[in-house]
C-alpha cells in the first residue's frame, strides 16, 4: 500500500481545527469518502489518539470541511462537515460544526471563490448538513482575509479578527421543526433509571437539554471529572439514544447507538459560581446559565457553537427546561458559563399563537489558516 494526497488547508475555526478540502478533489459520491477522510485523519485509532494521521483525538480536532460552487441561488458556496470518528472508520454528515463555520468564509476568498467589497466580504454559506445558510461577515487585508485583531473567545489563547456569523432561520436543521415533539419539555423514561425531564430542541443542530441535578451532577463539573463518571456519561447515552428516537432522528433505540453526532446532549444549571479549564473563576453574575454538552460520547471542552445557538432558542421558550432555569426572561444575548469562559449568543424567535419560530442566530468567532499544502494518507 502506497501513500497519496490531497490539497488542503489546515484552519482553527473558532474553538476547533480541521481540514478544509475542496470538493473538486473528492469523489462526487460522499459515500466514498469515508476511506479517504478517515486515512487521511488517522482513524480508527484504537489509543484514541489519531497519531498517523491529521487529527488530535478529540470529536473537536478531528473535522473536515468540504467547500464547493453552491447548489443554491441564494449561496455563494456549499459546505459540507464531516465529523471523523476517532476509534472508529466511521464519518458523519449529520450535523453541522457552528465552530468551523467560521472558517469557510476566509477559505473561500482567500482560495478567489468569493470577492470582497472595500475591505469587507459577506459569504452566504450554504451548509449542506441542515440545508441552511449561514452568512459570514468579515474584514479582509488585500487578497487574503484578515486574522489579526484584538478579539478574544473563550478556549483560544491568541485574540484575531472578529467573523460575524448569522444562522439563517435555524430550525429544524436536523429534524425539520424546532420542536421535533411539538413540546417545549416531556418526561421520559431511561432503562435501570427511571424517568427524567427533557427538552428537545432543534435549532441549528438537534439537542437534548437535561438539568444537571436529574443526572447526579452539579452543572459545573469540568470535561476531566465527566470523563471519570461513567455512570453518568452511561446515563447521558442514553437519554440521547431515547431523545434521537422520540425526534425521529432515529427509528429504534439500538439504532440510535451508531448516529452520534446528533442529539448533542446539553446538561444545563442555574447560573452559579464555577471554575474554567485554566482556573479562573466564573462568578454566577457573569452569568445566565451553565451549560456542559456531550460530544459523540466526549465532554467537550468549551460548547459547540450550534449547541449555544440552540441554547438561546430554548432559552426564550419559557416553558423549556432552559427557560425555567433563568432568573429573569433573556432580552438580550444569553451568557452561557462554559468550561473555557462565558459564551454570549444572540436568537432570535417568534411566537404565533402556539407555534415557535426561530429567525436566527449571532455569534462572533475568529479563524486562521495554519497551514496548507498536501496532506498524505494510506491509500
Amino acid at each position: 500500500m502506497g501513500q497519496r494526497s490531497l490539497n488542503a488547508a489546515f484552519m482553527r475555526g473558532g474553538t476547533s481545527k480541521g481540514l478544509v478540502l475542496h470538493a473538486r478533489d473528492l469523489p462526487e459520491d460522499p459515500a466514498e469518502w469515508t476511506d479517504i477522510l478517515c486515512a487521511v485523519m488517522g482513524s480508527p485509532d484504537t489509543y484514541g489518539r489519531q497519531l498517523d494521521g491529521m487529527g488530535g483525538g478529540i470529536s473537536s480536532l478531528s473535522k473536515v470541511c468540504v467547500v464547493g460552487p453552491p447548489t443554491r441561488a441564494d449561496a455563494d458556496v456549499d459546505y459540507t462537515f464531516v465529523q471523523v470518528a476517532v476509534r472508529e472508520a466511521r464519518i458523519d454528515l449529520r450535523a453541522n460544526c457552528g465552530n468551523m463555520s467560521a472558517a469557510i468564509g476566509p477559505f473561500a476568498f482567500d482560495e478567489g471563490l468569493v470577492r470582497a467589497d472595500a475591505g469587507r466580504c459577506v459569504v452566504r454559506i450554504h451548509n449542506t448538513n441542515t440545508a441552511k445558510i449561514v452568512r459570514a461577515t468579515f474584514e479582509v487585508d488585500g487578497d487574503r482575509a484578515r486574522c489579526d485583531g484584538d478579539f478574544t473567545i473563550p478556549g483560544v489563547g491568541s485574540p484575531g479578527a472578529p467573523i460575524r456569523l448569522d444562522f439563517l432561520d435555524p430550525g429544524g436543521a436536523t429534524t425539520g421543526r424546532l420542536l421535533p415533539t411539538e413540546r417545549p419539555a416531556e418526561w421520559i423514561d431511561v432503562p435501570g433509571h427511571g424517568r427524567v425531564e427533557v427538552s428537545l430542541v432543534d435549532a441549528a443542530n438537534a439537542a437534548v437539554f437535561v438539568r444537571a441535578r436529574d443526572v447526579g451532577l452539579s452543572g459545573v463539573e469540568l470535561p476531566d471529572e465527566l470523563e471519570a463518571r461513567r455512570d453518568v456519561l452511561d446515563l447521558l447515552e442514553a437519554i440521547r439514544r431515547e431523545a434521537s428516537v422520540r425526534m425521529g432522528i432515529a427509528p429504534d433505540f439500538a439504532t440510535a447507538a451508531s448516529i452520534t453526532s446528533v442529539p448533542f446532549v446539553c446538561v444545563v444549571t442555574d447560573a452559579r459560581d464555577s471554575i474554567t479549564t485554566t482556573g479562573h473563576t466564573l462568578h454566577a453574575e457573569d452569568a445566565d446559565l451553565v451549560a456542559r454538552v456531550v460530544s459523540s460520547g466526549q465532554p467537550h471542552r468549551a460548547l459547540p457553537l450550534t449547541i449555544a445557538l440552540c441554547t438561546a432558542v430554548a432559552a426564550r421558550l419559557q416553558d423549556s427546561i432552559v427557560g425555567r432555569l433563568l432568573a429573569a426572561p433573556v432580552t438580550g444575548p444569553l451568557r452561557l458559563a462554559m468550561p473555557s469562559g462565558v459564551l454570549s449568543v444572540d436568537a432570535e424567535t417568534d411566537r404565533d399563537v402556539d407555534q415557535w419560530t426561530a429567525r436566527s442566530g449571532t455569534f462572533f468567532r475568529t479563524a486562521r489558516r495554519l497551514f496548507d499544502g498536501r496532506a498524505w494518507y494510506r491509500g
